[in-house]
């Protein structure tokens, strides 16, 4: 018999798991720099920044109010196709409120969006109209955070999608509009594809990084001039440089699981790297992103050991034989940060999708670097889809 019930869930990460993260990081070995190479971002993180990160994560974060903000908001679990699914559920009091499931990528969490679950359950609190309402559904995907362990083999971004949409219907949501980015990208277009008639309308963050996707995940547009296929080409050029985290985890993930389960310092790295070099180039380093919240997001990843069964996740997304990109014909709305004057060509080149906003701030992480931003693109994308 399928056990659909829905539990209350609440996080509570004992004292002695916080004790032992902080002995960790006291005697951890850190690697020596080559000479010059202290604060080079080229080679992976820099050697200086991760070492004031490391200390930073073992005397000052507060692990227990990163907590508190979490379970300030409702949270629950339920088991789907044998795995457990946690989720966050805020409910606005608003009448009119459209459920909305926003689901987040690698290597983010529910940690990504505390900044604009108040703002979108709550618009008239915090500058919008009544009408912007949604009822929220963050879920975390299978392997990731709270959503572990892995209960079987198998769990990629389509066994994923469906889940997600089977979550919706126990929540009594049977139409609902759709968020996401990175892996939640995926997620949100294949919900549409999949289930048309449910899906009321899709929003999309993306950033410039997409531009090094193209001949990969994404086709080549017709008709570039030499400058922007140039542009095209160190785009691809940066994206070989950095796609290394996702070779080593598409193809040999149980090497870098035994690394992310046992070390602190080699979750702090593998994950804090991806924050700075992916979000907005021109704040200092160190300022892309609010660093305890960072920090709270590595934290998760290092208390539900959840550094290995993300990587699996990634594994068997990589093996299933599914296209990323499904086409759908509900109504589509894309917000680009850190945007390049290509990135309207590449990703709407026939110009058909109705709401397609390009930001020069921000990046990979919009809900987190631009909150206000993020919010303000998702209430005015959904104005007119309210189901």
């Amino acid at each position: 018999m399928t056990n659909t019930a829905i539990t209350p869930f609440r996080i509570d990460i004992p004292q002695a798991e916080l004790d032992e993260l902080r002995d960790r990081l006291r005697h951890a070995r850190l690697p020596h720099p080559v000479p010059g190479t202290e604060n080079d971002w080229g080679r992976g993180i820099a050697p200086a920044y991760l070492a004031e990160l490391a200390r930073y994560w073992r005397d000052d974060f507060d692990w227990r109010a990163q907590e508190a903000r979490l379970n300030a908001h409702d949270q629950f679990t339920t088991e789907i196709d044998g795995q457990t699914i946690h989720f966050i559920h805020v409910r606005s009091a608003e009448p009119d409120a459209a459920p909305l499931l926003i689901t987040h990528g690698y290597p983010g969490s529910v940690v990504e969006f505390l900044d604009v679950i108040g703002p979108l359950t709550d618009p008239v609190a915090h500058g919008g109209a009544a009408t912007d309402a949604f009822h929220v559904v963050i879920p975390s995907l299978p392997g990731f955070g709270f959503s572990t362990p892995l209960a079987s083999t198998g769990w990629e971004l389509s066994r994923t999608t469906e889940a997600f949409a089977e979550l919706m219907t126990r929540l009594g949501y049977e139409k609902f509009a759709a968020q996401g980015g990175d892996v939640g990208a995926g997620v949100t277009g294949r919900l549409a594809a999949l289930y048309p008639e449910r899906v009321i309308a899709t929003h999309v963050n993306s950033d410039r990084g997409s531009l090094g996707l193209v001949g990969e995940q994404l086709p080549m547009p017709d008709g570039l001039t030499a400058e922007e296929l140039a542009a095209i080409e160190e785009a691809q050029e940066r994206w070989a440089q950095q796609k290394g985290y996702l070779v080593l985890q598409s193809t040999q993930p149980n090497a870098i699981a035994a690394a992310l389960t046992d070390s602190p310092i080699a979750q702090l790295a593998w994950i804090a790297e991806k924050f700075q070099v992916w979000s907005d180039p021109a704040r200092s380093t160190g300022e892309a992103v609010d660093r305890d919240l960072l920090l709270a997001n590595i934290s998760i990843y290092w208390f539900t050991r959840s550094g290995a069964s993300a990587a699996q996740f990634l594994w068997e997304t990589a093996h299933s034989g599914m296209d990323w990109v499904m086409p759908s014909g509900v109504p589509q709305g894309w917000a680009v940060f850190n945007t390049s004057p290509l990135m309207s060509r590449v990703m709407n080149p026939g110009g058909h999708i109705e709401h397609f906003t390009e930001y020069t701030e921000g990046g990979h992480f919009a809900a987190l670097s631009e909150p206000v931003l993020f919010v303000a693109d998702v209430r005015t994308f959904f104005r007119d889809h309210r189901g």
